[in-house]
């Protein structure tokens, strides 16, 4: 009975009402999906993806003072993943919901939650971060797709930094680009598994795959060949393309690898992961027995300023102990990257992989007395093998020179693992190596010669993008042009056929043949073979096995040592 004594008719028509009403909402969502697909076919930036439609901008200056080469597409912001704040963080990356009309995707999206490296200890960012962007020329062809990784030491960086938002290098390649965004720091980059709650050890490696999987799904209705995707990275993203090389659930969802500079020897162990765990619960000012789920109760930006203080106060980094890294867990990453390229287990694909000649000569310059280096250099290698770190060490000449130190410790970060890597899939595989010698004039009377990411310049064709741009302008322009020419030309047919030009041939052991790009490019069979045989028997798969203070001084993790 209604309230008036009547009795189903005031209920019927309240039925049909809500009935007439969701048939207005889909007659709606039916007519705003039929003005999308007829915008789709009068404008090539309207898209449909598996989650809704996307509408895009045609891009023809990349900034106001200089045009593009030539126009191109480009979505921004495109969202892959849901948002990873609250009862997500700490947790394997989910699917993005579905939305009805058309989504506006010309604004870049919000970068992942990072430090400002300023006086200010400002923090930017935000936790809804799983987006990409996709940049293709303005035709409609079908094109190969490179899907790229960007640096940061797992710390910093964006899918738009302004070297990789790709306009060049999509118009001057014709590839379909696709640039992802991914977290960091604390966020994305640490095991906190031994601090007890439900999270995953790698959140930032899910949100790699997770973009992989949406690529998969999706580059078809840009123009992408689905069955064509190169993944490429560099430096820390160099290091994510060559560990998703060994996470199995990977496996179709990328044809081809690029690892530029990738410091795949610097992965994370489960001690290293506990051990940070635990400092940045104390540089939280937090309890010894904080949860997972507590760190879920607290602001991102006092997570991201703690993993920042504890980065740079720890003073772990002259011991080759970095705060971010995945993590060997044993799922996701069944095992170290090195171990499984040497046992044959990674994703059997080309690969182009390679180091700049002087990566990290910044070390020129971090001390001032011969035996200080040298007791450096034996403390960086011997957290890792103490028994073998001084052999290491006599083949640099002691590291007692500025020049052997900052070579050092350019080959324990980046060199002598590439190497490693380039051996081992050598033997399943195709593989190219390379190293990148070219630097302008100025960098090599600066001391500083071939930086690490200075190739960034020339492969993404945009050297006014660099943060050094006002030095690498100096000197003989055409040098530059060329070199980017040349290895535009190179990636360019590794991408489209699986091999770069027949000049370049294929690395393999004993020969070792490397491409080295300088002003007059040549190839070399096994450079610094002395230096590659020092490291031979160096173990560079457990951080802390030379540090028995510290895992004394652990010794709540004990149990979980000896059960990995």
């Amino acid at each position: 009975m209604n309230a008036d004594g009547t009795y189903g008719l005031r209920s019927r028509e309240a039925s049909s009402a809500v009935a007439k009403m969701h048939a207005a909402s889909a007659h709606a969502r039916a007519r705003a999906a039929a003005v999308a697909a007829a915008n789709a076919w009068e404008d090539d930036l309207t898209v449909r993806t598996d989650s809704g439609w996307v509408r895009g901008s045609l891009e023809e200056d990349l900034r106001t003072d200089r045009p593009i080469s030539s126009p191109v597409r480009s979505w921004r912001g495109l969202p892959f993943g849901a948002d990873t704040g609250g009862a997500n963080r700490f947790m394997p990356a989910q699917k993005v919901a579905p939305w009805e009309g058309v989504r506006e995707c010309k604004q870049f999206g919000a970068v992942a939650p990072q430090p400002i490296y300023s006086w200010q200890d400002r923090v930017e960012g935000s936790e809804d971060c799983l987006h990409l962007d996709v940049v293709r020329p303005n035709n409609d062809e079908k094109l190969p797709v490179v899907v790229y990784l960007h640096g940061g030491s797992f710390i910093v960086g964006s899918s738009h930094m302004l070297m990789l938002r790709g306009f060049e290098l999509a118009a001057q390649m014709g590839v379909v680009y696709v640039s992802v965004n991914f977290r960091l720091g604390a966020l994305g980059y640490l095991d906190l598994r031994s601090l007890g709650g439900e999270c995953t050890a790698n959140p930032a490696v899910s949100d790699q795959l997770l973009a992989l999987q949406w690529v998969k799904r999706n580059i078809a209705a840009f123009g992408g060949d689905p069955e064509n995707i190169t993944l490429m990275g560099e430096s820390a993203g160099g290091a994510a393309v060559l560990t998703l090389m060994t996470v199995p659930r990977a496996e179709g969802l990328f044809n081809r690898a690029i690892a530029q500079s990738p410091p795949i020897g610097m992965l994370h162990s489960r001690t290293q992961s506990t051990f940070w765990a635990r400092e940045l619960v104390s540089r939280m000012a937090l309890p010894r027995a904080t949860s997972v789920d507590d760190l879920r109760t607290h602001d991102f930006g006092d997570i991201v300023r703690a993993g920042q203080s504890m980065m740079w106060r720890a003073g772990e980094l002259f011991h080759l102990n970095s705060c971010y890294a995945p993590t060997v867990d044993g799922d996701l990453i069944p095992q170290h990257p090195l171990l499984a390229f040497e046992e044959g287990k990674q994703i059997q694909v080309p690969l182009l992989v390679g180091t700049n000649s002087d990566e990290a000569s910044f070390g020129k310059f971090l001390y001032q007395r011969q035996s200080a280096r040298q007791r450096a250099a034996l403390r960086l290698l011997a957290s890792f093998d103490e028994v073998n770190a001084p052999a290491v060490v006599k083949a640099y000449g002691g590291a007692i020179a500025r020049k052997d130190f900052a070579h050092l410790l350019t080959d324990a970060l980046f060199w002598a693992p590439t190497v490693r890597v380039a051996d081992a899939h050598s033997r399943t595989n195709n593989t190219w190596m390379y190293r990148f010698d070219f630097a302008p004039t100025a960098l090599r009377w600066l001391g500083l010669g071939a930086m690490h990411s200075m190739e960034l310049s020339n492969i993404f064709g945009d050297p006014g993008a660099s943060r050094v741009s006002a030095l690498t302008r100096m000197g003989d322009s055409s040098l530059m042009d060329g070199m980017t020419e040349l290895m535009q030309s190179q990636w360019s047919s590794f991408i489209r056929t699986g091999k770069p030009h027949e000049d370049w041939p294929v690395y393999a052991s004993p020969q070792r043949n490397t491409m080295i790009f300088d002003s007059e490019p040549r190839v070399v069979q096994a450079p610094c073979e002395r230096r590659r045989q020092a490291w031979e028997n160096y173990n560079m798969l457990e951080w802390g096995s030379g540090r028995p203070e510290l895992l004394s001084a652990l010794g709540f993790i004990t149990e979980a040592l000896e059960n990995r």
